[in-house]
């Protein structure tokens, strides 16, 4: 199975106030508790939570829904959205 092609921009973890459902890791400025900002790396990515896993959501949540290949394509997509919005 491949990865999602992650570019580890931090993009995805200073955006948090876009979505409700990160609301438990928002710093209070769309900022996760668990980003740090010199690396611009998960401080805990080995045991980050399961939402800000793509593969394990998948195998979790999705994989009844729609084929993998597109269900990357839609993290690929918003991840490409909100990389626009810098």
């Amino acid at each position: 199975m491949a990865k999602f092609p992650c570019l580890k921009c931090g993009t995805c973890c200073t955006k948090l106030d876009n979505n409700k459902i990160y609301s438990h890791l928002d710093q209070g400025n769309g900022v996760c508790i668990y980003f740090d900002s010199a690396s611009k790396l998960c401080s805990i990515y080995d045991d980050r939570p399961l939402i800000c896993n793509v593969e394990k959501m998948y195998d979790a949540h999705f994989f009844k829904i729609m084929s993998y290949d597109e269900y990357l394509k839609i993290n690929k997509e918003a991840c490409e959205i909100l990389r626009k919005e810098d």
